[in-house]
């Protein structure tokens, strides 16, 4: 079996491997931060005491955040992320456009991935807390993919599906707008979310123009990662001007986590929050006061 190939990414909480790579960048404005900030703090308080896993590429942002925001908390070691992207492309067919299929050893692939970030059945079945999967959505066609991926290999595994359901959870960051009973909802039109507890399918909203800036025009510090890219060689990392740009607005997101402005700003998101009745919740809340874990 293949070895894992992810995009290659820098460290930018505990870096080694940048030498004067930043040399003459000047750190991007973060303009979003606020909002960034007050999102992050409900996404945390919405997951269930969960392990945050952040699927594709879209809120880098918010795990970097959080890499300077949790480090010396009991949550420094509980981020991780899952770079796959589920956008399979395809071909018009006349006035059809037909979707490439995944193919079997790209999902063996994918299986991998998730099995080196404890995520196989096996794990999933055995693991203490819940794991959260986050991620930007519109129509939730990425958080239905992967759950698809997951539920068929749970069942070829034999893996008890009434443990393990109990223990997944989808965040979806959504852009914010006005609310009403006919307001569409991306979960209500998605079948899967009817086989989870009513609970395990959130979402946050976020400014419309964040939620597209992180989403859709943000330079990334990766390249993306597609299925026709998961059994292929991966590059070594980039160090274009564009790619420079991407790792200081990283590094200047890990050490506004780390500022007491900041903390004290997820504090407050996280406070309004009913997870506040939950000991986890006040447990975290009082290490990000104190910036002790």
């Amino acid at each position: 079996m293949n070895a894992p190939n992810l995009p290659f990414r820098w460290d930018v909480v505990t870096p080694d491997q940048i030498g004067r790579l930043l040399d003459g960048v000047e750190p991007p404005p973060l303009w979003y931060a606020d909002e960034l900030l007050a999102c992050t703090g409900r996404v945390l308080a919405r997951s269930g005491d969960a392990d945050l896993v952040f699927v594709g590429r879209s809120l880098d942002s918010m795990y970097d955040l959080l890499g300077g925001a949790l480090a010396g908390t009991s949550w420094r070691d509980r981020t991780h992320r899952l770079p796959l992207s589920f956008n399979v492309g395809g071909r018009w067919d006349g006035r059809r456009f037909r979707s490439r299929r995944i193919s079997g050893p790209e999902l063996a692939q994918a299986r991998l991935i998730l099995d080196r970030l404890g995520l196989s059945p096996y794990a999933l079945a055995r693991r203490a807390r819940p794991v959260a999967f986050v991620d930007v959505v519109h129509g939730g066609d990425t958080f239905g993919e992967l759950f698809a991926l997951l539920r068929s290999w749970i069942e070829r595994e034999r893996e008890p599906w009434g443990v393990i359901r109990q223990k997944l959870r989808f965040v979806g960051v959504t852009s914010r707008r006005a609310t009403s009973p006919k307001t569409w909802r991306w979960q209500q039109h998605a079948d899967w979310t009817r086989e989870l507890p009513a609970r395990s399918v959130r979402n946050v909203s976020l400014d419309g123009w964040v939620w597209s800036y992180l989403g859709d025009s943000q330079v990334k510090l990766t390249r993306t990662f597609p299925p026709r890219h998961w059994l292929a060689e991966v590059p070594g990392p980039q160090r274009d001007e564009q790619t420079r740009l991407a790792l200081a607005e990283a590094f200047a997101l890990v050490a506004l986590g780390r500022s007491g402005p900041a903390r004290r700003a997820l504090v407050r998101a996280m406070s309004g929050e009913p997870a506040l009745a939950e000991p986890w919740s006040r447990a975290l809340i009082g290490q990000l006061s104190t910036g002790s874990g």
